[in-house]
């Protein structure tokens, strides 16, 4: 089966260092787009069998428009741009990624604690501002420094991100605890988090944002933990409200923050916590997931999935 390709918005996933070449050795025709905008997408799919897509919406109306899709490869986990019941209705084969940057996030989660435990930005800022040089000592230690072992872990999701969280926890000498989710089946050996929260140094996230994840993280979960304690999000910034984040890293009842993700990306329209940035709180761009290593994984899931269209073994479909 000879197939056409249009990836929509390559440019969300390849900053120029990435290998396509098995991939593209999939096509007869493939043709990439750094980005595509609403009333770009159906001129771009017209007779192309097969779409990638990263974050263009592919919804409904569009797929209907579009008689000789065949294959939508998602070039990421979620699935919320793609109208999956249209999809399987019409007889495409939606295909995902998965697991690609498991070691990525993680890393980037204690990339994100250590920072907060040795006040890394701080004595940074300081250098950078001369106090340094000005000091008496050989040395400043104005911004308190904690040690993580002996610390207790909260985990929020357990899934396979979660439990590689866990896994390096623990090497730090980590105490770790997991909440159970709300809206999801119990586990015996997870906590409720009003239970969970009191008790531990930091809170990580790793949950999907859903009706029940929504505001999870509200001032009422803040002032169940202590004031010494951290919280780390590098799953969707939904899932912490964010004017409720900022009073208490402002009021001192939270010691401070980290976070990859804000509730609307990229924040254009601005956001509480980027117009008041307390210098208790860490925010990168949604980065967390993008080593070189978890992008190329992602490339190569498009290439398996294809292939395995190809070969009527279908791999990683969400609509079944």
């Amino acid at each position: 089966m000879s197939l056409n390709a249009v990836f929509l918005d390559y440019g969300s996933l390849d900053m120029n260092d990435l290998d396509f070449q098995v991939l593209r050795d999939c096509f007869q025709r493939f043709e990439l787009y750094t980005a595509t905008t609403p009333d770009q997408v159906l001129s771009r799919l017209r007779n192309i069998d097969v779409a990638i897509t990263n974050k263009v919406i592919l919804d409904a109306q569009t797929i209907e428009q579009l008689p000789h899709l065949k294959l939508i490869l998602i070039s990421a986990t979620g699935t919320n741009n793609v109208d999956l019941a249209a999809a399987k209705a019409r007889g495409i084969v939606v295909c995902n990624c998965q697991g690609y940057g498991t070691a990525s996030v993680a890393q980037h989660t204690f990339t994100l604690m250590l920072a907060l435990a040795t006040s890394l930005i701080r004595y940074d800022r300081a250098v950078a501002a001369g106090r340094w040089q000005q000091a008496s000592q050989f040395c400043f230690l104005d911004y308190p420094i904690i040690e993580l072992s002996g610390k207790t872990l909260g985990i929020v999701g357990y899934g396979e991100l979660g439990q590689e969280v866990a896994r390096l926890a623990q090497a730090f000498g980590m105490q770790v605890l997991v909440a159970n989710i709300p809206g999801r089946p119990a586990h015996a050996d997870r906590l409720a988090l009003e239970e969970l929260l009191p008790q531990v140094d930091f809170l990580s996230l790793h949950c999907p944002l859903s009706e029940h994840t929504r505001h999870l993280i509200d001032a009422q979960a803040l002032a169940r933990m202590k004031p010494t304690a951290f919280l780390i999000n590098c799953a969707r910034g939904g899932i912490v409200h964010e004017a409720d984040l900022l009073a208490a890293l402002n009021q001192g009842t939270l010691a401070g923050a980290a976070t990859d993700v804000l509730s609307v990306e990229p924040p254009t329209s601005g956001n509480p916590l980027l117009d008041h940035t307390p210098d208790n709180l860490i925010i990168t761009p949604h980065s967390a997931w993008g080593s070189v290593q978890a992008r190329q994984r992602i490339v190569d899931q498009l290439t398996e999935n294809t292939l395995g269209f190809l070969q009527g073994q279908i791999k990683r479909r969400v609509n079944l």
